[in-house]
This record gives structure tokens, sequence and C-alpha cells, in this order.
């Protein structure tokens, strides 16, 4: 079947960039939008959904020394849209003569809805996403890409205001040494590992990766710590002395 035809049954035209079995899923799973806005209302956000999650036994937290962050102060929540690029077996040389790019983050762009985060294990030191991806990543609505491996063209995600986080940054283009060979299936992130639908919750610090089996248990824990340290904040600011302020429980032992 030719991958430009609509998807099982949702009316979706593929851009033929990629197989149709390339496609491990064509709808993510989705939080509602209280759920993404009740992380957004989280003060430290990335340091208290960390807390939360060790807490309950979760893996899944990046520091931004390892992903940074293209835009200072960019704040964003959404579902994670998984895409796993690999190396081209081909010379560069070959690729460019002939034009024959094999990247296709573009498809995952075209399967996006509104405040969807391109996720993306990519190449180190080769571009896996660049302006015009990013301008494309803008227009569909989609809240962040986050990509472990290199981006490249920073000043016009800057620009257009798209934040990204980014391992490395490169000017070397990924069209003729970089391959997509899935999308939506199982990835890793900076060793972290994220399925479609996971919760990507990333800000300053870094970015947290909530398994979105947990995602509503990781939220209730978060919104109790903040609750908590807006107390203690709240006392420092009232003058508590510091011994009264280290023996006075604010966040209370967590229980399931």
């Amino acid at each position: 079947m030719n991958a430009t035809s609509p998807d099982n049954g949702s009316g979706k035209q593929l851009t033929g960039k990629v197989p149709r079995e390339a496609i491990r899923l064509f709808d993510i799973p989705r939080v509602p939008k209280a759920v993404i806005d009740g992380f957004l209302s989280l003060g430290d956000m990335t340091s208290t959904v960390s807390d939360a999650m060790d807490e309950i036994g979760l893996f899944g937290v990046v520091p931004a020394s390892k992903l940074r962050p293209t835009i200072p102060g960019a704040k964003i929540v959404g579902p994670a849209l998984t895409l796993r690029n690999i190396e081209q077996p081909f010379q560069a040389y070959k690729g460019a003569q002939d034009r024959a790019s094999r990247l296709a983050e573009i498809e995952a762009h075209n399967l996006a809805a509104p405040g969807d985060v391109l996720v993306i294990e990519g190449i180190a030191d080769i571009s896996n996403m660049g302006g015009i991806s990013s301008t494309i990543a803008k227009r569909q609505g989609e809240a962040a890409a986050i990509v472990d491996g290199a981006i490249r063209d920073v000043a016009e995600s800057i620009a257009i205001g798209f934040p990204r986080w980014a391992s490395s940054i490169s000017p070397i283009t990924g069209k003729w040494r970089i391959q997509t060979v899935e999308i939506n299936g199982p990835i890793h992130i900076c060793g972290v590992p994220v399925k479609p639908g996971d919760i990507v919750v990333a800000d300053a610090d870094g970015v947290c990766f909530v398994p979105r089996e947990h995602v509503e248990l990781v939220l209730k824990r978060s919104l109790e710590i903040r609750d908590g340290e807006k107390r203690r904040y709240d006392d420092i600011r009232a003058g508590v002395p510091v011994p009264e302020l280290a023996q006075k429980t604010y966040v209370y032992k967590f229980e399931k």
C-alpha cells in the first residue's frame, strides 16, 4: 500500500518519508488538559517532579547539563511523540549529490497534535533537527522538541519562539548522514526509556519523562510537594527562626 494513502482509518495522509510499518502508532495517548495545567502550575517544575518521582520509585530525569535548553526560561509540558534516528551507511557526499535525505521528522510533524512534544533519539554532533523543521513544528502547534543528539539553526528557533532541549549543537546537516527508522516506538533519551504518550516536563533545570501509567500519581505528589514548599517559603519570608524551620514538617511522608 502506498505510504501517501490514508492511515488505518484515521484519514491522515502520510508524507511517504518512512515506510508505513515504521510508524508504530498513528495516534499517541494524550492526557486531559487539566493534567498538563497541573504540572505547569508547579513553581520549580522539574525539581518538584523529580522529587516526586524519587519518592514513587521512578527513573526518568535528565539534567540540563545533558539536555540544554535553547530558550532561557522556557517551561513546557506535553505528551511525547517519539522518533528514532540512526546513522546512514552511505557517504554524505553521495547523499548530497543525489539530494537523498533520509531524515523523516517531517512525518512526525504530520502526525502531531497541538501540545505534543517531539522527542528524538538522535545522533551526536550531527543535526537531527534544523530551522525548517522547527518552523513546521511551531506551525503544527507542538510545544517543544527534546533531542538526544545535535540540533542546528538555533537562532531561527529562538526567533520563532520554539523551545528545544538538545545534547549538542552542530551545523553539520543530518540530511545526508542520518536515517529515521521509527516513529512512535519506544526510545531512549540519555539512558532514560521513553514511550509515546509519556509526559515530558521541561524547564531551565532539565527534563523529566513521566511514564504515562504513573502520570496522575506523580502529579498528585508533585502538588503536595509544591504546597508544602510554599508554606516553607512563606515561613522563611515571615522570619521564622532557622532552628524552627529545620524542625518543622512541611511535606508529609508519601503514601500511595
